[in-house]
């Protein structure tokens, strides 16, 4: 069962057990200390491990008088001026570091191989098709899903979801295999605050190894170029070496990690942030 999605005052949040977690993602300052008061009783209440709350500069010395701290952040995230800080509260323990010598060693590997200039991008092959999906698409959008992903933190693998957030603010894109769908990602635009996020992709498993992430990321940032959107950013899994890789080579800077955050593929994994200002 996926989490629920719900308003806490003028603040939305997403929390269950699916995650483990409450996840304070569109935060307004109306009762502000009220809201960090209901969200920490409902996280006891439920046991969950952690707190995590995307907020503003101006919010953040509230949240870490609250004993929240940051763990990442994205730069212009809201409508391209003030920063966006991702601020963590652990309700059981500190910051879990395991896997952390595991991240640190990709990132490490990673930064080194980004540094050569010779490196370009690939042109899609002939024998694929790249394009927007639309909602004929949205079945077998989630027939790839379910192949990829154990689990999601998203109802992904529900064809209606898929239809409603086309109809709200998500783009999907899709690679192809003659009529086969054998790859795709997601544009979750924000045109309040004019940023993206570059998220949900999959590839299935005999298609990988083919740079079709890394086109479509191209793809992706043509269009939200086209759209003027300034800022894009990702959480990606963090031991995840080929998708860390993929937003690298494009130029996304590292500002950060989530720690035991999101229920992906059957485990509560540790995810990295990267960002892009174009």
């Amino acid at each position: 069962m996926s989490d629920i999605i719900q308003k806490i005052g003028h603040s939305i949040i997403q929390h269950g057990k699916e995650n483990n977690r409450i996840y304070l993602m569109k935060y307004n300052e109306v009762n502000a200390l009220s809201l960090l008061e209901q969200i920490e009783k409902l996280g006891r209440d439920n046991n969950y491990n952690k707190i995590v709350a995307k907020v503003p500069l101006f919010a953040k010395n509230d949240f870490e008088d609250y004993g929240y701290k940051k763990e990442a952040y994205i730069p212009n995230y809201f409508n391209r001026k003030d920063d966006c800080f991702f601020m963590c509260k652990y309700l059981h323990e500190g910051s879990p570091k395991n896997h952390s010598n595991e991240i640190a060693d990709i990132l490490s590997d990673i930064k080194d191989k980004t540094r050569n200039d010779n490196w370009k991008m690939p042109k899609l092959p002939k024998k694929f098709n790249l394009r927007i999906l639309t909602k004929n698409d949205t079945k077998a959008m989630s027939a790839l899903y379910k192949t990829v992903f154990a689990t999601y933190p998203f109802p992904i693998f529900d064809p209606n979801y898929l239809v409603e957030t086309m109809e709200e603010n998500i783009i999907y894109f899709g690679i192809f295999d003659k009529n086969k769908l054998v790859g795709v990602s997601s544009c979750e635009t924000d045109t309040e605050n004019m940023n993206c996020e570059m998220t949900d992709f999959a590839i299935l498993p005999d298609y990988r190894g083919g740079n079709l992430s890394l086109l479509l990321l191209k793809e992706m940032e043509d269009k939200m170029i086209q759209m003027n959107f300034k800022v894009l950013y990702t959480i990606a899994r963090a031991i995840s070496y080929g998708m860390n890789m993929t937003f690298a080579k494009l130029g996304y800077k590292f500002s950060g990690t989530l720690y035991n955050n999101t229920n992906i593929s059957g485990n509560i994994e540790h995810m990295n942030i990267w960002y892009k200002l174009i």
